[in-house]
């Protein structure tokens, strides 16, 4: 247990952030999941969602920002591969 003035502060200071942290995260991949598993219209259509997440997630930290780019292209390539099977 943090004994210090200071230590209690950064105690608490990280709390605040584990918190956001876990609901940007949360939020990120729901958003991922939910196009994946999206039809191929649908999924094109929630790209550029998925897609600001993400980047909301590693411009904040949460997430690195190649995994980011890496998630963010995986997800227009498969996008683009079920758009192309369903016609």
């Amino acid at each position: 247990m943090a004994n210090t003035k200071q230590a209690k502060k950064r105690a608490a200071q990280n709390d605040k952030q584990k918190a956001r942290n876990r609901a940007v995260k949360s939020e990120t991949r729901r958003v991922v999941k939910a196009t994946r598993a999206a039809a191929p219209e649908k999924a094109k259509e929630m790209l550029p969602k998925a897609a600001s997440s993400l980047d909301v997630a590693a411009r904040k930290g949460t997430i690195h920002k190649n995994k980011a780019a890496r998630l963010k292209s995986r997800l227009a390539t498969g996008a683009n591969k079920k758009a192309a099977k369903a016609d």
